[in-house]
């Protein structure tokens, strides 16, 4: 019996569920009826995979991981240019994933799709491949992500939107419902529409992670140069680094919109 078999031997299946020999399950994880775990699969210890979930192959997960009922983790990517490459997904520890979301393998461009530490997909939630997603990130029912779409840490995108390929979600932002995502939604900000239009700082969200108020100032202030003021984009930037004292922060908001290649939302 292989080494991989034996860890099997021990974690929690359920006698209806199938379990590829190539898989790896740590010595706790459950697995629910009926499911399939895939071949080239390593489940970290403490995850769940429930009833009828299925991980098709290449998937990794990290330590306490749960995988909702009919989830759908590691199919094939949903890409022409697709030549079955071997390629990934990694979902990182204490990451929940509800009913019926989907995550698709990457491509040879990037190889993995990776979802981060603390996430919390719900239900329907599909992300296409060589999608890259930080930690700590909300995205809810039924919300689609096309390939290649970055989401940084801390984001929050709310239900039934719809994100572009390559757009790009900055860290702490936070979309409104039905929104179609088209261009990058620079960090901090809220921003809700179709096309996505910005509202101004996430200010709720700052505040409940604790971002001190200097902090908070300098960024209105340069939201209100980029986005609130008689200049253009570039402008805007360009006398934000001249006036503003240049936190992390604040050269993380600027640094993002200089490096948009689709545009950013107005």
């Amino acid at each position: 019996m292989s080494d991989a078999a034996g860890i099997m031997t021990a974690a929690r299946i359920h006698p209806t569920a199938l379990v590829d020999p190539t898989a790896e399950l740590a010595h706790d994880v459950e697995v629910g009826p009926w499911a399939i775990v895939g071949p080239q699969c390593t489940i970290g210890a403490g995850s769940r995979i429930a009833a009828r979930a299925t991980l098709e192959r290449n998937v990794r997960l990290g330590e306490r991981v749960t995988v909702g009922v009919g989830a759908i983790l590691g199919g094939d990517p949903q890409d022409l240019k697709y030549r079955g490459e071997e390629t990934w997904v990694e979902i990182g520890d204490d990451t929940s994933i509800r009913e019926y979301a989907t995550v698709n393998r990457g491509t040879a461009h990037s190889v993995t799709t990776t979802v981060g530490k603390h996430c919390f997909l719900m239900s329907y939630v599909h992300l296409a491949h060589d999608c890259h997603l930080g930690d700590h990130i909300i995205i809810s029912n039924g919300t689609q992500l096309a390939g290649h779409v970055t989401v940084e840490d801390r984001a929050i995108i709310s239900g039934l939107c719809a994100v572009h390929q390559f757009a790009r979600v900055g860290r702490h932002a936070f979309i409104g419902g039905c929104s179609r995502v088209s261009q990058d939604v620079p960090p901090f900000v809220r921003a809700v529409g179709n096309p996505v239009r910005l509202f101004g700082l996430n200010s709720v969200g700052l505040q409940r992670s604790g971002f001190d108020e200097p902090v908070v100032r300098e960024l209105k202030r340069a939201y209100r140069y980029c986005f609130r003021s008689d200049l253009n984009l570039s402008q805007g930037v360009e006398k934000a680094r001249a006036e503003l004292e240049m936190l992390p922060d604040v050269e993380h908001f600027l640094e993002f919109i200089e490096a948009s290649q689709r545009g950013v939302g107005f």
